[in-house]
């Protein structure tokens, strides 16, 4: 896992604005997340409801609004608030944990080497 704050990004006027930080020359899905208070993503996703959740390829997560912390591998626990921008390593088990006094709204994405299905 690596951590940077929005205003680290470069100014990007070509590709996407994670360009310098994460592999992929297209944002190629992802998403915006509004958790409750308290939730703990990926709970239970894992095949037979196994507490594990991984991709093959980096993870970003824009922290919009609010508070929480990111556990890593069930072992690390990460701070995050309003302006940081989580980059997860392929392979990272990874569940973004709310906090209840002020949740969280992220927006996570996917960089590939193509651009989404619906943009082709």
């Amino acid at each position: 896992m690596r951590t940077y704050r929005l205003q680290q990004l470069a100014d990007v006027t070509e590709g996407h604005i994670l360009k310098d930080i994460m592999p992929g020359d297209y944002i190629s899905y992802g998403g915006l997340a509004f958790e409750k208070p308290g939730a703990r993503a990926h709970t239970n996703d894992g095949p037979g409801g196994i507490d594990y959740h991984v991709h093959e390829d980096c993870e970003a997560f824009l922290i919009l609004q609010g508070t929480g912390e990111v556990e890593i591998n069930k072992e690390h626990m990460y701070p995050v608030k309003t302006g940081d921008v989580v980059i997860i390593e392929p392979g990272e088990d990874h569940h973004l944990i709310s906090s209840v006094e002020d949740p969280i709204v992220v927006v996570w994405c996917h960089a590939g080497p193509s651009r989404n299905k619906n943009q082709m």
